[in-house]
């Protein structure tokens, strides 16, 4: 089994990072291989709507999402995680997770999604819910904890010091494991649940 894991901080080694290698430890010790992509300090522009990935499958623009895309089609769940910046995600990583969600045409049904945010102190829960938004669009089971999927740190190392934070993407982590194999099992037993046509309807006509 994969887990693709993207990593919104422009920083290699901060906070992120440290709650991304607690959850880690946990994917190999349960044999589970972890794709990680750190994204924070590319040059990724946002979605221009130029509708051209409704033909090729692909984004317009040739960087880091066509890269991740194939990886993300092959894995069994994805960790988004991001410092917030103004009660937000990073920008980088939202540009990126806009075109990724919307120029791949791959089925992400039950693919396991997790977000975790990082701050100094506040706007943790807003960048929370803005993450698994990309998640509940997309037919993936969120996986959860025993807390909101947050860890607090301003300077680097600091997070690490968060014990209920830690224990927070430690536990993420193992309940993700766990229902990535559970998934596994019941699409071998019973298969993905069947798809219906969709009726697209606006506000406004």
């Amino acid at each position: 089994m994969r887990v693709l894991m993207i990593n919104g901080s422009p920083r290699p080694h901060g906070n992120t990072s440290a709650a991304f290698d607690e959850m880690k430890h946990v994917f190999e010790k349960e044999g589970i291989e972890v794709a990680e992509y750190r994204v924070g300090s590319e040059a990724i522009r946002g979605c221009i709507a130029c509708g051209t990935c409704a033909g090729t499958g692909k984004c317009v623009f040739d960087d880091a999402v066509n890269e991740i895309a194939p990886v993300f089609e092959a894995s069994d769940g994805l960790v988004v995680g991001s410092p917030v910046y103004y009660a937000s995600a990073n920008a980088t990583l939202v540009a990126l997770l806009d075109r990724l969600f919307y120029s791949t045409h791959f089925d992400k049904t039950m693919k396991v999604g997790a977000a975790v945010a990082v701050a100094r102190r506040g706007g943790l829960s807003a960048t929370f819910d803005e993450l698994n938004k990309y998640f509940t669009i997309s037919g993936m089971p969120v996986a959860s904890s025993f807390y909101w999927n947050s860890v607090h740190g301003a300077a680097p190392g600091e997070a690490e010091r968060d014990a209920e934070g830690i224990l927070t993407v430690r536990v993420l982590a193992e309940n993700m494991a766990f229902l990535m194999k559970s998934i596994a099992l019941g699409k071998e037993k019973y298969g993905l649940p069947a798809k219906e046509k969709i009726t697209r309807t606006n506000f406004i006509r």
